[in-house]
């Protein structure tokens, strides 16, 4: 496998762009995968990496990691309150030009992936944010109407429930591209078919929080690349984010 993209390490942390596809450890969703990231990077830098966070196996962005198991729990104990995180979604139609969902979530219960989540948990607090950054109407009759339109938006989940900014676009009737848990297949397949991209358009695209030791700002960004920076420009929405969120 290619090596693992590190988009910033030093003493304490190391933060990874993972790519869709790749699980960060063993987890029920796919009990045959064989590749995980936790073993990657810890074989890649030689050094034992404790996740602070999740991303889902199609999801890819930002990972970052703790390199002891100190600075781990020290991000443990503060991690809600001082990390924001962005991420960037296609999802289908036009939401809101911005809007907060907030909608508690049941945690599904993973054996594997996190023992302490039980099958009888009540459903947890869950708050989204977004913003609409650019909108398409396409000339082809995907689903029920003549044409098709799909949104670019910026994410930010001010709470931690898994898979939570699928579940809260499913909520709002706007599913996110790509998604084959919470999705819709007939402009799944038009993406695969007419774009090439087989994926979940959901990228965690920035991270900043206070640095564990120093309590200097950190700002990591996993820019976009590939198919995901081609879509962008096929569909002229290039210029609606950042200069520093694109590599080609």
């Amino acid at each position: 496998m290619t090596p693992l993209s590190i988009l910033y390490q030093d003493e304490w942390l190391v933060a990874i762009d993972k790519p869709s596809g790749l699980l960060v450890h063993r987890s029920e969703i796919d009990r045959h995968e064989t590749q995980f990231a936790i073993q990657l990077l810890r074989d890649q830098i030689g050094r034992r990496v404790y996740p602070l966070h999740r991303l889902d196996k199609p999801t890819s962005g930002v990972l970052l990691f703790a390199l002891d198991s100190d600075t781990a729990k020290t991000c443990g104990e503060s991690w809600e309150s001082g990390v924001d995180k962005t991420y960037l979604a296609i999802v289908r139609g036009a939401p809101a030009e911005e809007g907060t969902i907030d909608k508690p979530l049941k945690e599904p219960w993973d054996r594997l992936g996190d023992r302490n989540v039980s099958k009888d948990k009540p459903e947890q607090p869950a708050v989204t944010d977004y913003r609409r950054l650019a909108t398409c109407e396409l000339p082809y009759a995907v689903d029920r109407y003549p044409t098709a339109r799909y949104s670019l938006v910026r994410v930010h989940p001010q709470t931690g429930r898994r898979h939570q900014i699928r579940r809260h676009f499913k909520s709002l009737s706007h599913p996110l591209i790509g998604d084959t848990s919470y999705g819709k297949s007939v402009h799944n397949r038009f993406f695969a078919e007419q774009f090439g991209v087989q994926r979940l358009l959901l990228h965690a695209v920035e991270m900043r929080l206070p640095h564990p030791h120093s309590g200097e700002p950190l700002t990591i960004c996993a820019p976009l690349t590939g198919e995901v920076l081609q879509l962008l420009e096929s569909l002229d929405w290039l210029n609606s984010i950042p200069l520093e969120w694109r590599k080609f």
